[in-house]
């Protein structure tokens, strides 16, 4: 039986281990962290110890056959050492530029994928150099540990930059040009050892709060747009000699043109609508692709709309039997016992028949009232 490593303990951890039981695999989560709610009683073996822990690094090996990563900020030494030893997908370098918006960015420009344009900043000096260029209407970002909406800040006159720059402490950023977006889109794709390529079908995203709100597939854009965002995505993870799951999120011009907001190497909240849209889920195929299986088929099932469930949405208590009453409702908890306002407890899908979309706003609004 295949012990698949996993580094991480969150949700995405936790959805990862129930898809691999369900599969026949054993799994070993190390979270780097004192907790790591989500995969209690998940996974078979949960370590709760940092990731420069030399010992945990070496009881963490010898336990697997090979690993993967639910999320990105993870020491890139680490990394590194886990790939040396049992093998890591998709690969320490891969994961390393995702981590950093600048060497994202930069990976982008430089292998002819379309981006926002952009300036890397350092200093206030450099802002206000770099604002002239890709300015005026801009956003600031940290280069590091950004995610959700935070370390960000728009930036729209020149007056803001010194503020601006204080907001971000002086950590290393990027600058980007403000994009005249109709829509954000993302896909999914995954890369076997072969170098074989799926696409998901195109998710719409939409933010509350800067953080997913709802996902709607298929993605209400043209044709064209849909096909240029799969073959964007599968380059970007061609260039990346990449294997495992890879979510490259987008904007959509007016013009129906897509450009790369962001990647993550990992599954990604807008594609849990796989979980029940689709004929593999994105869990299962990121074991499939990380453990040598052939890939399965992405395809979709019917008209999907996931609802995120964050913290305001327990008022106290979630309303569960609104859920269950709404036709094609799929819960999903990720087994958080503290709701904080923002936090991602979990999610419901919405599936097939007629009105997906209105059953799924309307659920949502419930939820909230």
């Amino acid at each position: 039986m295949t012990t698949l490593g996993i580094l991480g303990g969150g949700q995405l951890a936790r959805m990862l281990c129930l898809d691999a039981r369900r599969m026949g695999f054993r799994t070993v989560v190390w979270s780097g962290t004192p907790t790591a709610e989500p995969t209690e009683g998940v996974a078979d073996i949960v370590m709760k110890r940092k990731f420069d822990d030399e010992e945990a690094y070496e009881e963490f090996c010898r336990q697997v056959d090979v690993a993967t990563v639910e999320f990105e900020n993870i020491p890139l030494e680490t990394l590194r050492k886990v790939e040396d030893s049992v093998g890591l997908f998709p690969s320490a370098e891969s994961i390393g530029i995702s981590q950093h918006r600048s060497r994202e960015k930069t990976f982008l420009r430089e292998h002819g994928i379309p981006c926002a344009p952009f300036a890397l900043v350092n200093s206030l000096e450099e802002l206000k150099a770099a604002y002239e260029e890709v300015g005026p209407a801009t956003v600031l970002k940290t280069a590091a540990f950004g995610y959700d909406g935070k370390g960000q800040v728009k930036i729209t006159a020149g007056d803001e930059l010194e503020a601006a720059w204080e907001s971000v402490q002086g950590e290393p950023s990027v600058l980007e040009g403000f994009v005249d977006f109709l829509c954000e889109v993302s896909v999914l794709v995954a890369r076997d050892k072969d170098g074989r390529c799926l696409a998901f079908p195109v998710a719409e995203n939409e933010h509350r709060n800067h953080i997913l709100d709802l996902t709607i597939v298929p993605a209400r854009v043209p044709e064209e747009t849909l096909d240029e965002a799969k073959a964007t995505a599968i380059k970007l993870a061609g260039e990346l000699d990449y294997r495992g799951l890879l979510a490259v999120e987008f904007f959509v011009e007016k013009s129906g043109r897509v450009v790369v907001n962001e990647m993550a190497p990992r599954p990604h909240n807008s594609g849990h609508f796989t979980m029940n849209g689709c004929v593999t889920s994105q869990f299962e195929q990121q074991l499939r692709a990380v453990c040598g299986l052939p890939l399965g088929s992405p395809e979709l099932q019917g008209e999907t709309v996931m609802v995120n469930l964050l913290g305001d949405m327990w008022n106290p208590e979630l309303k569960v039997d609104e859920i269950f009453a709404t036709e094609g409702a799929k819960l999903h908890l990720y087994g958080k016992s503290s709701p904080g306002e923002r936090r991602k407890l979990g999610h419901v899908n919405v599936v097939g028949g007629t009105g997906v979309e209105a059953r799924a706003r309307a659920l949502k609004e419930k939820l909230l009232s």
